[in-house]
């Protein structure tokens, strides 16, 4: 079977690229509503035409979410849900020094690989199945959420709705390396934004009277920093520090802010204890933390590398070799993990270059990708 979907899908190779390339040229920055809202209403026609029932969620201050319900039966079934994002990290007009180009083996353009590629790939995944009369049992849900690059405030909640309802999550996010390995875990992301309030005073006439934030946040630097445990993949970064006014003022105030990357849930408590532990060493200076844990990790566990296998398994019919590795970085797929959700990451395009002016992805993995994307969809 898996043979036959691949046959389907390789003449729709330069199909797939056309499709691609139009959502490419639909610039989508996550702050941009207007611009996301034009390239969801591109993907309802392109959902509609493949056979899918859309739904817009509407966003009052951000862009739209956009859910296709593909599938009949099997109603008393979990469902089968598909998460993807249409946002980019790409500011309106990146078009005109970036623009979308087709090398041949590769093609070009911002978004392309993090994650308009694995969009695409879902979507002729599914026209796959539904031409050749193979679409699952159950429910297949395709989810395009439009702030991914930001933290996903606002579609949070309809993910973890539709992962509950779900027996395995397909996360198209890219995958990793030249063979696009897929994701099996993920760092948790969090952070803390750190103020130091300290007393000002004239740095040459009365210094004894001031107390530096400044020096206090150096303190408190050295503090984050000690809470780096490369043994078990836990990363504390003050990034962003600021405060002061002039030279000649004691600084009243400063800021950092820290990221935080964990593989477990227990070590992000310690962090999160450690921080909100935090003491004063300079007297007289406050400090305030805020923050917390915006993505849980999404730990490797039985479930999901059973998934992995299933993958691997439908892959290797077609010759393909798919391997698994993980991330530091987080997705919308370690909401749905934290869930117990089994969850599989990185089933989106081959390529390299996310977030930079080289993104790109290799255009002969498009087929090859759909083929595993829509292998999985009817063995689970």
């Amino acid at each position: 079977m898996i043979q036959t979907i691949h046959d389907y899908l390789q003449p729709q190779r330069e199909a797939m690229l056309d499709s691609l390339r139009a959502l490419v040229e639909l610039e989508t920055p996550t702050d941009d509503k207007a611009a996301i809202d034009r390239a969801q209403a591109f993907l309802r026609a392109q959902f509609e035409a493949a056979g899918g029932r859309v739904e817009t969620a509407p966003q009052p201050d951000a862009g739209n979410h956009l859910r296709a319900e593909f599938g009949g039966g099997g109603q008393d079934k979990p469902q089968l849900t598909i998460l993807t994002h249409i946002d980019t990290v790409y500011p309106l007009g990146t078009l005109a020094a970036m623009p979308f180009r087709n090398e041949g083996r590769i093609a070009r353009g911002p978004g392309i690989f993090d994650m308009k590629g694995g969009i695409v790939i879902g979507l002729y995944a599914l026209k796959a199945l539904r031409a050749l009369n193979l679409m699952p049992s159950r429910k297949v849900v395709f989810l395009v959420t439009s702030d991914e690059e930001t933290g996903s405030r606002t579609s949070r909640g309809l993910i973890e709705s539709e992962a509950r309802r779900s027996d395995t999550v397909l996360v198209l996010e890219p995958g990793v390396g030249p063979q696009g390995a897929l994701k099996t875990w993920r760092k948790g992301v969090g952070g803390f934004w750190l103020t130091v309030k300290g007393r000002a005073a004239h740095a040459g006439a009365d210094p004894e009277r001031g107390r530096s934030a400044i020096v206090e946040l150096a303190h408190q630097i050295v503090k984050f920093h000690a809470l780096n445990d490369p043994a078990k993949g836990t990363t504390v970064n003050v990034g962003v520090v600021g405060g002061g006014t002039r030279s000649n003022v004691v600084a009243a105030e400063a800021h950092a802010e820290i990221d935080v990357r964990v593989m477990t849930v227990g070590e992000w408590a310690r962090i999160e204890q450690a921080a909100q532990a935090l003491q004063p060493a300079t007297p007289d200076t406050t400090l305030h933390i805020t923050g917390g844990l915006n993505r849980p990790p999404m730990e490797r566990t039985p479930q999901a590398m059973a998934r992995f296998a299933q993958a691997k398994q439908i892959a290797a019919q077609l010759d393909y070799a798919l391997d698994e590795t993980g991330t530091g970085g987080g997705s919308d797929g370690n909401f749905t993990a934290a869930l117990g959700i089994p969850t599989i990451d990185g089933l989106g395009a081959v390529g390299n270059g996310a977030h930079s002016p080289h993104e790109h992805i290799i255009v002969g993995m498009l087929p090859m990708r759909a083929a595993v994307v829509a292998g999985l969809l009817t063995e689970l």
